[in-house]
């Protein structure tokens, strides 16, 4: 199914320093890519190469998820369960 102008992912704008939108610039021009793939592109072997950092931190962030309220908060704090019955608990 191909995609709409009604349902199409919208774009959003990256913000990168003045120094690096150059960086950015003189690779894409030498590479002959737009900026646009040459970040894409970049972002996506980063990614790969950190790969195992990526798969170890959404483990981390499933095993804390068990659908309690108490787990969503220890997840956006970053306290532990004792941490937080420390301080007066959270009533489910």
């Amino acid at each position: 199914m191909a995609a709409t102008a009604a349902n199409a992912p919208r774009q959003s704008p990256l913000k990168v320093d003045p120094e690096i939108d150059k960086l950015i610039s003189q690779g894409a021009h030498f590479l002959g890519l737009t900026k646009k793939d040459l970040v894409a592109e970049a972002v996506r072997v980063y990614l790969e190469q950190r790969r195992e950092e990526l798969r170890a931190g959404m483990v981390e962030a499933m095993q804390v998820l068990d659908g309690s309220l108490k787990s969503d908060v220890m997840l956006l704090t970053g306290l532990t369960a004792e941490e937080i019955d420390a301080v007066g608990g959270i009533d489910e």
